[in-house]
């Protein structure tokens, strides 16, 4: 018999200065049988990091060709596909061709590390492609934060993230690898 996914609730309160966006967020997002509760952690992250209308989560780990995230106009077409981990270069090319932003956020440090230096080269030729990755220590943080049912208040400012519970706070400095050519430039 298989494992069914296990649902998570998050109500964010969220504050994006720099892109000047401030909204309330309730999420429901399942976890697959498979999926670590840092990557489901990581995946919020990246939701409060694309925040918008029309963001959703994908279907999941066991749905082949679709992101952990993305968001999609009213004509079908997709604007933001979100990869976390650290995906081959053909998959991000795939995704480049089917969509306008492509962002990854690679995890895990000792896994970064060589996947991007044996793929920079060509990550590096892909335009609309932003990198980022998450130190572990920020990973662990947030895994600690995880429970069924969360409220957390999410603050971007200048790069720089803080997400608070009832619990603790964090800080998380994101390390970009990669940043899309006139999307993120200052």
């Amino acid at each position: 018999m298989a494992l069914g996914a296990t649902v998570y609730k998050a109500n964010i309160a969220l504050s994006d200065l720099d892109r000047n966006y401030y909204a309330e967020h309730v999420l429901t997002v399942a976890r697959h049988p498979s999926e670590t509760q840092t990557r489901l952690m990581l995946r919020i992250l990246a939701f409060c990091l694309h925040a918008g209308e029309k963001l959703e989560f994908g279907r999941g780990l066991s749905t082949e060709g679709e992101p952990a995230l993305w968001e999609i106009d009213d004509t079908g077409s997709i604007v933001s596909w979100i990869e976390l981990g650290t995906p081959d270069v053909r998959t991000v090319r795939k995704a480049a061709g089917r969509s306008e932003h492509v962002t990854v956020l690679a995890y895990d440090e000792a896994r970064i590390g060589p996947w991007w230096e044996a793929n920079a080269g060509e990550m590096g030729k892909i335009l609309k492609l932003t990198v980022i990755a998450v130190k572990d220590a920020a990973s662990e943080a947030l895994d600690r934060m995880c429970e069924r049912n969360m409220k957390l208040a999410v603050t971007i400012q200048d790069g720089t993230i803080w997400v608070s519970s009832d619990a603790c706070n964090i800080q998380i400095d994101l390390d970009w690898l990669q940043r899309e050519r006139g999307r993120y430039d200052r």
